[in-house]
């Protein structure tokens, strides 16, 4: 750790102990806000998408000789099979690498994808509709609109986005900050860089860990020739994640450090109350190891400066 004035400021000592008995008091219970838990515009844009679509299947609701009249709807509009993933809760880009075993004993499977993108291959789609179990709920009438059905679904495939938006949650956070920060100052930032963004963007040529990694914000304060390169997160919870990740940031503080960089990692979460000593550990190695407290306090803005 580096010891801050903003530490002082807030009755810390020069003192490692301190400063983490501080960040563990006072980890974040929540961050969420009322759109964590769905994304309505993303559910209404996915369904009107197809609402065409579905609303022509629905004349199959009902019917009695519902495999007739399924095979006949989508010879005449073809486009009917590009929608029918969406009424088993699939999106269009899983049904690549996705196998279907059709015979338990000799492990023999079929690939999905093929049946809503080829032609003429009605028993192969009747096979899907009988054994998706669409057949027999289009049949009953246990769903009376596919459109309202399909807000049902997307609500549902939406909730597995979750994990993603205490991600992004944590990111506008920090992101305000810094958009506040950077009207009173000068200097520049910008969000989701990689080494040849920044390249691209200030001509600092970095070494990264891999090619793939993507820092979330970069900071540069150009009086002083600094970057900062920035990584954020949230812990709700515990797990193994918490710790790999704590030490992932410790290599990529002395890979950075080499190279005349700032690494600041902002996390937060009452996770962290299950991962202290790998929190310890982080806090101990890396100059600036901050939770939202921190940054609230000045941290962040007395290290930029």
């Amino acid at each position: 750790m580096k010891y801050l004035k903003t530490y002082k400021k807030i009755g810390l000592e020069n003192d490692l102990n301190a400063l983490f008995d501080y960040f563990t008091k006072t980890l974040k219970e929540s961050i969420f806000t009322w759109d964590y838990f769905v994304n309505w515009k993303k559910v209404s844009d996915n369904v009107m998408k197809v609402e065409k679509e579905l609303n022509l299947l629905n004349y199959l609701l009902g019917k009695e000789n519902i495999e007739d009249e399924f095979i006949r709807l989508i010879k005449e509009y073809p486009d009917l099979k590009k929608v029918l993933p969406i009424l088993i809760a699939i999106r269009k880009n899983k049904l690549a690498g996705l196998r279907i075993i059709t015979d338990i004993k000799t492990m023999k499977y079929s690939q999905i994808y093929t049946l809503f993108y080829n032609e003429d291959n009605d028993e192969d789609m009747l096979t899907f509709f009988r054994n998706s179990g669409l057949k027999d709920i289009f049949k009953d009438r246990t769903i009376k609109n596919l459109v309202d059905y399909c807000y049902g679904v997307e609500v549902g495939i939406d909730t597995n986005a979750r994990k993603n938006r205490t991600g992004n949650l944590m990111e506008n956070i920090v992101n305000s900050y810094l958009k506040e920060l950077n009207e009173r100052y000068d200097f520049e930032y910008i969000c989701q860089v990689n080494s040849e963004k920044l390249l691209q963007t200030w001509g600092y040529e970095i070494e990264v860990d891999k090619y793939s990694r993507v820092f979330d914000f970069a900071i540069l304060n150009k009086k002083r020739n600094q970057l900062f390169l920035v990584e954020t997160n949230y812990y709700s919870g515990g797990g193994s994640k918490l710790k790999s990740t704590a030490g992932e940031f410790i290599e990529i503080e002395r890979m950075l450090k080499k190279q005349g960089i700032y690494f600041v990692w902002i996390t937060d979460g009452l996770g962290w109350k299950t991962a202290l000593n790998p929190l310890f550990e982080t806090i101990k190695n890396n100059d600036y190891t901050f939770n939202l407290e921190l940054v609230n306090c000045g941290a962040l803005e007395e290290l930029l400066l």
